[in-house]
């Protein structure tokens, strides 16, 4: 039975959405509809797409947009979803066979839930390395919110879950932001939502480690404070503040440990002491103070090469 909406958002990705969309042939019985988002692409993504769709019998609906933004290209085809259920991935990464049918599964294992996550396997310059399914989930609700931008619950990858098109519900991916967007969109739905999870891994998320630091670099106070606004903005779904403030914290020390690898030593201190204000975990109060004595030995001995440790 054809049930779920899947979402690909794609920008000039003519060299992988074949193989995007190559993994989703095995779970064709379970899907209704594939939504690519192909957002001013400047390449034949939309034509390869449509021929790949072909050939793997694939229901495939192409819908053009102009706003240059991952969360703008899955908010305009979350409008147009038909389906009950809404899976999302992007069109780099890759699907694992048989893992939509096991997130379906727990929905009828378990009427009533809203939002099925499972494990992950994250593929960074190459090298794999497993994520298990996120531990600490509640029945539902604000609990998981909470937790989940605190740090207490491992991350979601986008493509790791399966939500409802009713838990969605009006519910949008913040835009324009350079980072943490995803996170925002699932706190927001968690907050409300009845969620199981899987162990087992659904999708490969294929990670580059220097794109995915250069968006923490360029005009870093003011993508800083520009995602802030919109962190702050879950308050208005019942999320405590000092879960926020705690995020912020988390971001922070991401932003000054980058910084830090790359010599910029004002910027991390300044980021440091955001992250040092914040409420956090013990592992991140490790973190802060590990990378304030790394920063001073540096600015002590400027010309000492120091072997950089990733946290």
């Amino acid at each position: 039975m054809t049930a779920v909406s899947v979402i690909v958002p794609a920008h000039n990705a003519s060299a992988t959405i074949a193989d995007t969309l190559a993994t989703l042939r095995s779970e064709a019985e379970t899907i209704g509809e594939v939504i690519l988002v192909d957002d001013s692409s400047t390449d034949n993504t939309a034509a390869v797409a449509a021929d790949a769709a072909s050939r793997l019998a694939l229901p495939l609906r192409v819908v053009q947009s102009g706003c240059r933004d991952a969360g703008g290209s899955r908010n305009l085809a979350l409008t147009e979803a038909r389906f009950p259920w809404i899976y999302m991935i992007d069109a780099d990464d890759l699907h694992l066979e048989g893992g939509l049918r096991t997130l379906l599964s727990k929905t009828r294992a378990r009427p009533g839930v809203d939002m099925v996550v499972g494990a992950y396997r994250r593929r960074t310059d190459g090298q794999d390395r497993q994520f298990k399914t996120p531990a600490g989930y509640m029945a539902a609700g604000l609990a998981n919110a909470s937790a989940y931008l605190e740090g207490r619950i491992r991350s979601i990858a986008v493509g790791s879950a399966l939500v409802s098109r009713h838990a969605v519900g009006d519910t949008r991916f913040p835009t324009g932001l350079a980072y943490d967007e995803d996170t925002l969109f699932w706190a927001r739905v968690m907050s409300k939502a009845s969620l199981e999870i899987v162990t087992r891994p659904i999708m490969i998320y294929l990670v580059s480690s220097e794109r995915s630091d250069d968006r923490f670099v360029t005009k870093p106070a003011r993508r800083f404070l520009e995602w802030r606004l919109a962190l702050r903005e879950l308050a208005d779904c019942g999320i405590p503040k000092l879960s926020l403030k705690a995020r912020e914290g988390i971001v922070a020390l991401k932003i000054a440990r980058v910084h830090y690898a790359r010599g910029d030593l004002e910027t991390a201190a300044k980021f440091l002491t955001v992250a040092e204000a914040a409420p956090k975990v013990t592992t991140d109060i490790w973190r802060c103070m590990r990378y304030r004595l790394k920063i001073a030995v540096r600015r002590r001995f400027p010309t000492h090469r120091i072997q950089l440790q990733r946290a």
